[in-house]
């Protein structure tokens, strides 16, 4: 009785215990939800993305939908705040690095067809939605939102 007794203690044990984190672990995601064309709130938004999700090892996607699909047209250059502006640094370049970094920037479908946009009028790299791409990256495990 004493030895199932103290078996079973060190099975609770090990169950209860906390696992230690490997470097899986911390290779959380994060999905940005961005639905605004204002140029300031975009801008924060993309930075944010590539530079302190992407450039950090975390698989990093930007789905641009309601008013955010016009940031990427590329007939409709953006206005360059603050920061960017010295660098003369657009919207449209913050999303063609943040892609040629290794991010996702995903259009959304109906969005673009309510602006009368097509894939042909974004830049390069911007990947059409549609819901199975969105679910793969909004139900990933481990991964985190943020809306603009």
């Amino acid at each position: 009785m004493k030895q199932m007794f103290g078996g079973m203690l060190m099975i609770l044990v090990l169950v209860l215990a906390p696992q230690s984190a490997t470097a899986e672990d911390d290779k959380r995601g994060l999905f940005v939800n961005l639905t605004t064309d204002d140029t300031w709130s975009a801008a924060k938004a993309i930075m944010f993305a590539h530079q302190k999700s992407l450039k950090n090892g975390h698989p990093t996607a930007i789905w641009l939908n309601v008013r955010a699909v016009y940031l990427a047209d590329k007939k409709r250059p953006s206005h360059v705040h603050g920061l960017m502006k010295d660098k003369g640094v657009s919207v449209q370049d913050m999303l063609a690095a943040f892609i040629a970094d290794g991010g996702t920037v995903i259009m959304c479908q109906a969005c673009s067809a309510a602006a009368g946009l097509t894939e042909a009028d974004y830049i390069d790299g911007v990947e059409m939605g549609n819901w199975k791409l969105v679910e793969s990256w909004l139900f990933r495990d481990g991964m985190q939102t943020l809306s603009w």
